[in-house]
């Protein structure tokens, strides 16, 4: 997500890396008159009135794990409740009017009226034309309930998911109410959840979330398989082998705009035989580089970071560290050739490995610290869920959605996936 100024494009990464903004608290801390805009045409009375509010922003994340009883019910109890929005009209589109707060405008209304529809405002808190921080936290909750940074400023992106029709919302419940039914049973005292079209992945023990992880996954035309699968042991400080698909469309091209790329990146190239072989001996406007095996050194540059957790499936894919962490805090996180890079990946392989005897967390950091290669065999296989699921509610009654970003509902990518691609390709560090 980029927050466009009266100056450059920043991106969302690289404004919060500045200190300017601060992450999102819990509680949305209460203005002052001195801080009013002094073009917004109010005075301080109404300021002191709109703005000292002390909002507190409702979690929309929840103790229940994805795949549980409780968050299938509480599906079911959103489908309804969609049903009944649909039944009366839905909601009327928003005008493209970027906000935040300070902002008095007549389109405040119509957003308090959306929000109010969702959920996110109290029914009370309808008629002001000023964006209050009673907008600013119901703001915040709605972006977080569709995948978005919550920074509490209306733009593209989050008018963008605003302005999917009511109907269309239903229509994402109804089929993901069916997925949910489907994926009930005895998953394990201890399994993993990755849910593709939100990017992120949670660890669940004894029905109850432990750790969540923010992911990157699969692009559009090179995506994320679903499937049941076990985790079942760890490579510290891993080779990487470049796959066939990657050879193609990446590297060939990569060494003909740079024919140093290889050599920058610690690739090495290697015949059927295992011989190494210089990459200036291959005709690399051809397809002959995918004769050879091409296989990166560990370190710094590994685009499988520090650690790489293997899972047994046929679609040769697996979990990963990362040297690019910075895509982690954008909204667009489909950017892999089908595996899944994860956040945090220590907290994630210490808790994989709690029952593995001698592997406690300062071994894991003392194996990655080496910079050797070490391997770690789970004591006994962790369950691992790749699921697609782009509809669900929490318990505690926050409506979640995400893209149909590889057109699995038969909706396909919409409005805000568009502007979130157009933002990351104009993000110069994005990579």
């Amino acid at each position: 997500m980029s927050i466009r100024a009266s100056g450059p494009v920043w991106s969302r990464r690289r404004f919060l890396s500045t200190g300017v903004v601060v992450a999102t608290a819990a509680v949305a801390l209460p203005r002052v008159a001195a801080a009013a805009p002094v073009d917004q045409g109010f005075g301080v009375a109404e300021w002191r009135q709109s703005y000292d509010s002390g909002s507190r922003v409702k979690n929309v994340q929840s103790s229940a794990p994805i795949l549980s009883p409780e968050t299938l019910q509480a599906t079911e109890r959103a489908e309804a409740q969609y049903r009944d929005i649909v039944a009366r009209g839905g909601w009327q589109p928003l005008a493209k009017v970027s906000l935040k707060l300070g902002s008095k405008n007549r389109a405040v209304v119509a957003l308090r009226q959306r929000l109010i529809v969702s959920g996110d405002l109290s029914q009370n808190l309808g008629d002001s034309q000023i964006f209050d921080s009673y907008v600013e936290a119901a703001v915040k909750r709605a972006q977080a309930r569709h995948g978005l940074g919550a920074t509490g400023i209306v733009g593209p992106q989050t008018l963008a998911a605003l302005n999917v029709p009511a109907a269309t919302r239903l229509k994402q419940l109804e089929i993901n109410v069916v997925r949910l039914r489907s994926l009930q049973g005895n998953l394990g005292r201890r399994y993993v959840t990755a849910n593709i079209p939100a990017a992120y992945a949670e660890t669940v023990e004894n029905d109850v979330v432990v750790t969540r992880h923010t992911t990157v996954v699969g692009k559009i035309d090179r995506q994320s398989p679903i499937m049941s699968t076990k985790a079942t042991d760890i490579n510290f400080n891993p080779y990487w082998t470049v796959p066939a698909s990657i050879i193609r469309k990446d590297l060939i091209p990569k060494m003909q705009a740079d024919p140093g790329y290889l050599q920058s990146q610690k690739i090495h190239v290697f015949d059927s035989k295992g011989q190494e072989v210089q990459p200036q001996l291959i005709n690399w406007n051809s397809m002959e580089a995918t004769n050879y095996r091409f296989r990166q050194e560990p370190g710094a540059l590994n685009s499988l970071g520090t650690v790489r957790i293997n899972i047994a499936n046929p679609y040769g894919v697996y979990m990963h560290d990362t040297p690019s962490k910075g895509l982690f805090g954008d909204d667009y996180r489909f950017d892999s050739s089908g595996c899944m890079r994860v956040q945090n990946v220590r907290e994630y392989i210490t808790w994989l490995l709690k029952d593995t005897p001698g592997w406690d967390r300062a071994k894991i950091d003392e194996a990655i610290r080496s910079g050797e290669r070490i391997d770690a065999r789970l004591a006994q296989p962790v369950p691992v869920y790749w699921v697609y699921v782009t509809a669900w509610a929490t318990p505690e009654g926050a409506v979640q959605f995400r893209e149909d970003i590889y057109n699995k509902d038969g909706m396909g990518p919409g409005a805000l996936t568009q502007v979130l691609q157009q933002e990351a390709a104009a993000d110069p560090d994005r990579h």
